[in-house]
């Protein structure tokens, strides 16, 4: 690709948006945010900020006009209907006549019978079947969900994480990022057509992973799993169907998804995965200056 070419990112002011606008805009390419919010993102210099909402397709069109290659994701809740704001980003950017999506699936993917595969396929068919050339990441669960217990640990040492020893491998979205970045700007067709399950370097528990940020904050950390009744409430609260509950904790309580190292990150981007500590101390801030 040439440097005049515009990549467009949708979900700028995300974990793995943030970071991919960064390190696309260090390379000196020619960048696009998208964001709901134009006025709350803080970008590097020379990318230019859009607006754009999925769940308002007519918002879109402007911000595909010119774009060569985009980067998609999704923040739609899970329910037991079909997604409507990826196909909503994809038929924008075929309109505009973008030529390379990266989306942003899930691990697994359309894989297996549950709510989520049958949504994330849906989603995947939706990028596969447009005609253009598609890569997809899966991704499994970030380090970033770590940020959520900031809070608690600003009020003190008990810190309330569900599920917390059961095995994971937790990924940096800025692995994930260069993961896109190394596809969307890819001249070889290397990427074409290819799907990239994502993990980080090593199994770890929600425990574990408490453990490295009591060393990181030299306080002596407590975990409080709480009982399964509160983890649905809590997911209720947060806006997701009681198909995508059910199938959420199915996934986690009678399944080993997740808990795999996978070697795509070092394979793509020739160098291991970052490990939790040192995403952890990345963002020291977060959990030595957050105030309750």
């Amino acid at each position: 690709m040439t440097d005049t070419e515009v990549i467009l990112v949708t979900g700028a002011s995300g974990h793995v948006g943030g970071e991919l606008v960064a390190q696309l805009a260090a390379t000196g390419r020619r960048v696009r945010a998208m964001t709901r919010k134009p006025h709350d993102l803080t970008v590097p210099a020379g990318v230019e900020v859009v607006a754009g909402d999925a769940a308002d397709p007519a918002s879109l069109p402007e911000a595909f006009t010119g774009v060569d290659r985009t980067f998609l994701m999704s923040a739609e809740n899970v329910t037991a209907s079909r997604p409507t704001h990826l196909p909503a980003l994809v038929d924008a950017a075929v309109r505009a006549g973008v030529r390379h999506l990266v989306l942003l699936s899930v691990l697994q993917g359309g894989e297996g019978g549950d709510v989520f595969a049958a949504w994330w396929g849906h989603s995947e068919r939706s990028v596969a079947e447009s005609g253009v050339r598609t890569t997809v990441l899966r991704p499994g669960r970030f380090m970033s969900n770590a940020l959520a217990w900031a809070p608690q640990i600003a009020r003190g040492d008990d810190v309330v994480i569900p599920f917390a020893h059961r095995p994971t491998t937790s990924i940096d979205p800025a692995d994930i990022a260069a993961v896109a970045a190394a596809a969307l700007t890819d001249t070889a067709g290397r990427h074409d057509g290819a799907v990239h399950p994502l993990s980080g370097p090593a199994v770890m528990t929600p425990a574990e992973e408490l453990t490295a940020l009591a060393t990181l904050v030299a306080r002596p950390l407590r975990v409080v799993e709480p009982p399964l009744e509160q983890i649905r409430a809590g997911m209720a609260r947060g806006g997701m169907s009681e198909a995508a509950i059910d199938a959420a904790l199915a996934r986690t309580l009678d399944s080993d998804v997740g808990t795999e190292v996978l070697p795509a990150v070092e394979r793509v981007l020739g160098r291991p995965a970052r490990p939790f500590a040192a995403w952890a101390a990345a963002h020291r801030d977060a959990f030595t200056g957050v105030r309750p």
